[in-house]
């Protein structure tokens, strides 16, 4: 679905938006139309989305435009669970406004965020609280809901990375409660394109970076250039898929039924996870680096093989065609807090709902091989 409706758009309707000839209004209606459905994915409405090249370039420009209004008496929160596209912005930008940055610590036992300290550093001086809704190195589901209410309760923004969440989970920014939210559709299998949901009366507050001829209406003033149409086309073809999930019988509006897809994928994806929750720990050398059993995750797991270098296990799983990966994935805090970093970091198995048993049995079974 998502390769069709790239292809189709740039064979019959590519053009710049904004014209008066037919291809312009074609792509008028095509961008506006994939607005509404991904604001049907996150739960909110169709000017409160911002499209960019990614999600790592949409948190610069929205970090730098909340910035212009810092000073040395305000106080920004990142957490050092993140992924760095969620905290290295947030710290330059707040370096470059004079303001005070505080990191919140997990522990690395469980992975999951020091809450009471998190709690303590929210107040009057907070400005943003920038966190993640799930990791993207453990799987740990943080408790958004929680901290994005403290968080109003002081007058702070919080701008959450659901990067890693949205694929597994169903969005819905209005039981969030956050001021901004960000994704990427290759994550929920479409194309590179990053996404920004912002409240709109937030979006309209902030003055972005922007040239002179940009209208000023939101979200227009937040999209810097000529978008990825084709891409945007296919974002939306990548939401219709996981709406069609659950059958063409289910009747109810396109935000039912991409919740009912979602819990399709969830049901495919939950029995793998505990398969290799179960089965991973029983072999030896094999340490799992997550939330401890019955904690809210994503199908995620990291995991260390004593005496071979995750580079070398990845290697060796790619050659059975098992594509796992190794390293630091961008979480580079949580493999220097673990102390993983001269080991070479951390293996990372993602579970997608295209795998199957037979894929678990091959990957258990390789990696009992190689840590033998």
């Amino acid at each position: 679905m998502v390769i069709d409706a790239v292809a189709d758009y740039l064979a019959y309707h590519n053009s710049n938006t904004g014209g008066a000839f037919l291809t312009s209004v074609e792509s008028d209606e095509a961008l506006w139309d994939a607005r509404k459905t991904v604001a049907d994915f996150v739960g909110g409405v169709p000017n409160e989305i911002v499209f960019g090249a990614n999600m790592t370039t949409l948190t610069l420009a929205f970090s730098r435009a909340l910035a212009r209004e810092w000073g040395p008496d305000d106080e920004v929160i990142v957490t050092r669970l993140d992924h760095q596209a969620n905290i290295a912005p947030w710290l330059r930008a707040a370096r470059d406004a004079g303001a005070t940055v505080h990191e919140v610590p997990f522990d690395a036992e469980t992975l999951s965020l020091d809450y009471s300290r998190l709690y303590d550093l929210i107040g009057s001086r907070t400005r943003v609280v920038a966190m993640g809704y799930a990791s993207n190195a453990s799987g740990t589901i943080n408790d958004v809901e929680g901290v994005c209410s403290r968080a109003r309760e002081v007058g702070a923004l919080t701008y959450v990375d659901a990067v890693h969440f949205a694929p597994h989970g169903v969005l819905d920014v209005q039981q969030i409660g956050c001021d901004f939210l960000a994704c990427s559709a290759y994550k929920f299998f479409g194309p590179h394109v990053g996404i920004v949901w912002g409240r709109s009366d937030a979006l309209a507050s902030f003055l972005p970076y922007k040239l002179p001829p940009v209208a000023d209406d939101i979200p227009d003033r937040w999209e810097t250039g000529t978008l990825n149409h084709e891409g945007i086309v296919g974002t939306a073809a990548a939401v219709d898929w996981i709406a069609g999930l659950a059958g063409d019988e289910l009747v109810e509006d396109r935000r039912a039924r991409i919740i009912a897809g979602m819990g399709v994928i969830q049901a495919l994806e939950d029995p793998l996870l505990e398969r290799l929750l179960t089965e991973l720990p029983r072999i030896p050398g094999v340490r799992i680096y997550g939330p401890p059993p019955g904690s809210r995750r994503t199908p995620t797991v990291s995991l260390v093989v004593d005496g071979v270098p995750p580079c070398e296990v990845a290697k060796r799983l790619g050659e059975e065609g098992l594509f796992v990966w190794d390293g630091d994935f961008y979480a580079s805090s949580v493999v220097d807090d673990l102390g993983l970093r001269d080991a070479g970091g951390l293996i990372r198995i993602g579970l997608a709902p295209y795998n199957n048993d037979d894929e678990i049995d091959r990957l258990v079974d390789g990696i009992s091989r190689i840590a033998t």
